[in-house]
């Protein structure tokens, strides 16, 4: 299997031959490349196969390797989490790495034989950025979860669900309430009564 990916390894043209670039550090070098990528998928959301992964990038010689700076692109598609319906968009990425002789494997992509590969760089940038709960668009209404009906497309009749939550704090609020009208009646009228007593006592 190996040898047989070798050969559209090698052509792909994500793969950048560096050797002349190398020679002075501070060189640079504009590249914009274009090829689909397999494989680029998450829950919720995937680039398409066979649609193509944009790279614009700039390759500049530094102490130890070369530095990769630019933006990668890439159509995604996917279903709506409100409303179910198609969901797409288009990644626009920034990225900037440093790829050293053999790599890290953390901080650092590997940089062999003079050649940067940036397929694992725009891999990555794509990965780490689609949707993994995306949406038809911002306001989506989505699914009335009575009927099922789409209130993207037309309102429906039913009634906004009651939640239960609320319901005890309802209950305590209007007794509350009754408590707090009974409380205020009976106050009023001891002290309309201590008024009278006051008065008569007064007037004897």
């Amino acid at each position: 299997m190996t040898a047989s990916r070798s050969p559209a390894r090698a052509a792909s043209v994500f793969r950048v031959d560096v050797r002349r670039l190398r020679r002075a550090v501070g060189t640079r070098s504009e590249r914009h490349v274009t090829e689909a990528v397999e494989g680029l998928a998450v829950t919720g959301s995937a680039v398409p196969d066979g649609e193509p992964v944009e790279a614009d990038v700039v390759l500049e010689a530094v102490f130890g390797g070369v530095s990769v700076t630019g933006t990668v692109r890439a159509p995604w598609s996917g279903s709506c989490r409100r409303c179910l319906g198609p969901a797409s968009g288009t990644l626009a990425v920034a990225v900037r790495e440093l790829f050293t002789p053999g790599g890290d494997g953390d901080e650092t992509y590997p940089l062999d034989d003079d050649v940067v590969d940036l397929e694992p760089l725009v891999r990555d940038a794509v990965l780490l950025e689609l949707p993994t709960a995306p949406l038809c668009r911002p306001d989506c209404r989505g699914l009335c979860p009575a009927c099922g009906a789409d209130r993207n497309v037309a309102p429906c009749s039913c009634e906004p669900p009651r939640d239960e939550r609320w319901a005890a704090l309802d209950v305590l609020r209007r007794a509350s309430g009754g408590e707090g009208d009974e409380g205020d009646a009976a106050s009023t009228g001891g002290a309309e009564a201590a008024s009278t007593g006051g008065s008569g006592g007064a007037g004897g």
